[in-house]
């Protein structure tokens, strides 16, 4: 479920989000419903099991919004039992404030967007909260859902390895089942890609770079949060279960401004600028802009791409149920050999999944791995 409005862009954020004066929530509602409606017909029997309120910023949106939405999906599918129900949140007080309101609506599980503990960092990378806001509104969250995850940048401009360590290990100090901890990536088009390119951006070099993220595995597995995906930190039993989705390739219905989505082996897009999607659903209803059949050599590369950010890696049963194609030749098979003698992989027939040392190279291992 895509909200596509923020009260601020981030500088580095590249995701499908708006600033607007006025956020049409009753026409955005009416247009979920519906294409909710037209996802289910086309997955009838199918079974849900998660939903996931992302953006932008969903927790700008009203706890009534959010429970029209979770009533009208548990009624449209087969609910699992323990439905998990994740809305993104940023940690501003008035929003937090609301935590109680959307924990009546349903939500489970709350995804808390703090990025830095400490205020010239969050100043930095353009956050409305300072850290005495974003620690406060962590601890309303953990008194309100029985799940709770936040997000922590790191490599950025000016930090040193020190500085990361101390952070993460207060970060792990507060509690919380599962962390997503991302290196700070400059993406085309936004402001942090402006100044990199002007040489006023300088993130620490590739070395210090590698230097933190195997430390950050180190620390999080030490505190009993192992990773389970590249980015992604949980106790046994708390991953997100949305996500493992994704990893995983299953399928997932995507509406809302900008979703993506794959289902019964096609791909869809909705239209991405807010006012041109309410335009569309009332000119031609709510079908997506695009759907098309997923090729299975395109299938095999996304679930190759998705899979290995798994610490389980790849099920080759299920990968060849899910693209048509066995793993053995959805890969390079020379190149898996030799990954593996430099002790990078691990392909038994039966798994394909990178080592420790491999999970630190993932970008330059899928370049061998996927044919041309």
């Amino acid at each position: 479920m895509h909200w596509p409005y923020c009260a601020r862009k981030c500088p580095y954020c590249d995701f499908n989000s708006h600033v607007r004066g006025h956020m049409p929530e009753a026409e955005w509602l009416e247009g979920i419903l519906a294409e909710l409606e037209h996802e289910a017909s086309l997955t009838a029997g199918q079974t849900l099991t998660s939903i996931f309120f992302g953006g932008g910023t969903p927790s700008l949106m009203t706890p009534a919004s959010a429970g029209a939405i979770i009533d009208r999906a548990a009624a449209l599918w087969r609910a699992a039992p323990k439905l998990e129900i994740t809305l993104e949140a940023n940690p501003s007080t008035v929003e937090a404030e609301r935590f109680s309101g959307f924990r009546d609506a349903g939500i489970n599980r709350v995804s808390l967007g703090l990025q830095a503990l400490n205020d010239a960092d969050l100043s930095a990378l353009g956050r409305t909260h300072d850290a005495a806001t974003g620690i406060a509104a962590l601890d309303m969250a953990q008194a309100h859902f029985p799940r709770v995850s936040f997000d922590l940048i790191y490599t950025r401009e000016g930090q040193s390895a020190a500085d990361w360590e101390r952070e993460l290990r207060r970060a792990l100090s507060f509690g919380t089942e599962h962390l997503s901890l991302y290196q700070l990536t400059i993406e085309p088009g936004t402001h942090f890609a402006t100044r990199h390119a002007a040489g006023d951006l300088i993130l620490p070099a590739e070395d210090p770079a590698a230097d933190m993220f195997e430390m950050t595995r180190a620390i999080t597995a030490e505190a009993g949060l192992p990773a389970y995906e590249t980015s992604n930190y949980a106790r046994p039993g708390a991953e997100s279960r949305h996500n493992l989705t994704y990893w995983r390739y299953g399928d997932y219905a995507g509406v809302g401004p900008g979703a993506h989505g794959r289902r019964a082996g096609r791909a869809t897009v909705r239209t991405r600028l807010p006012e041109r999607w309410l335009s569309r659903l009332a000119e031609r209803g709510a079908v997506p802009a695009t759907e098309e059949r997923i090729a299975p050599e395109k299938a095999a590369t996304e679930a190759l791409m998705m899979g290995l950010r798994l610490t389980e890696g790849i099920d080759a049963a299920r990968f060849q149920v899910r693209t048509g194609i066995p793993l053995a030749d959805a890969i390079d098979t020379e190149a898996a050999a030799r990954l593996q003698a430099y002790g990078l992989l691990s392909w038994t027939g039966k798994t394909l999944r990178l080592t420790e040392p491999g999970h630190a190279v993932l970008n330059s291992i899928l370049v061998d791995l996927i044919p041309n």
